[in-house]
């Protein structure tokens, strides 16, 4: 896929994300045989470099999810967390296990914030998901104040987010937490980068991808004000227009 679109497709391992109805054995047995047999595969083929895992009362928990997350460390995987979705505890697993982020965090509470906020575990908000499931937000402005890193994405997917327009999503939660134009288009560029754990893109600068969209605005703060009715006249990809 990456070779058929200008994008560039990160892929991710989400087998932890709800026990298989079908599967012969319990949830220890499937994820001993993941990290036993799938990770190591993904490893040897070059076929991805990051696990996801849900940590949510229906799906995984902080206890039966260590096999997995191990053998992604093993491999030198980068580890991310659907967290805090729900209810919370996942935020806690994220920490522990030195994740490079934490997705979701609409049920966070205020000690979890404060103990994300002193990791270096980047949180990123997911609004398609509150909209799509009619649910609240991710605290951004209490993460913000409380010096987090905030990434925001689409979380696009079938299941909660089915609209997968990042702009509209990240202005509606710009909104409703009251946060500043440079705090959500830094939370869709070098923030959302960083939580990629891609360090050359992201900015406006010298050495980094030229990575660029262009908008027929003459006030860039009108790219949020329409929450998503303006979008990109021009797009380059490494310096390329396409």
């Amino acid at each position: 896929a990456s070779q058929e679109v200008p994008s560039d497709l990160i892929a991710t391992c989400l087998a932890a994300h709800i026990f298989p109805k079908d599967y012969d054995g319990n949830i220890e047995d499937y994820l001993e045989e993941i990290a036993r047999e799938v990770i190591p595969i993904m490893a040897s083929e070059n076929l991805g470099h990051r696990v996801d895992a849900f940590i949510e009362e229906e799906a995984f928990n902080a206890r039966n999810i260590v096999p997995y997350l191990n053998a992604a460390k093993k491999y030198n995987f980068d580890i991310t967390i659907h967290a805090d979705q729900f209810h919370p505890g996942g935020s806690q697993v994220a920490i522990d296990h030195k994740a490079i982020s934490a997705d979701h965090l609409e049920s966070i509470g205020d000690v979890e914030i404060e103990q994300l906020t002193k990791s270096n575990v980047t949180c990123i908000a997911l609004p398609g998901a509150s909209l799509g499931l009619g649910m609240k937000f991710t605290p951004a402005r209490k993460i913000l104040d409380q010096g987090g890193a905030l990434a925001i994405a689409s979380d696009w997917n079938p299941g909660s987010a089915p609209m997968g327009d990042l702009l509209t999503g990240a202005a509606i939660l710009g909104a409703y937490e009251k946060l500043s134009t440079a705090e959500v288009l830094s939370g869709i560029t070098f923030r959302a980068a960083h939580a990629l754990g891609l360090k050359d893109r992201g900015k406006l600068e010298s050495d980094f991808l030229a990575d660029m969209v262009a908008f027929e605005t003459s006030d860039y703060r009108e790219i949020l004000y329409h929450q998503g009715q303006l979008q990109p006249s021009m797009v380059w990809k490494k310096g390329i227009k396409i």
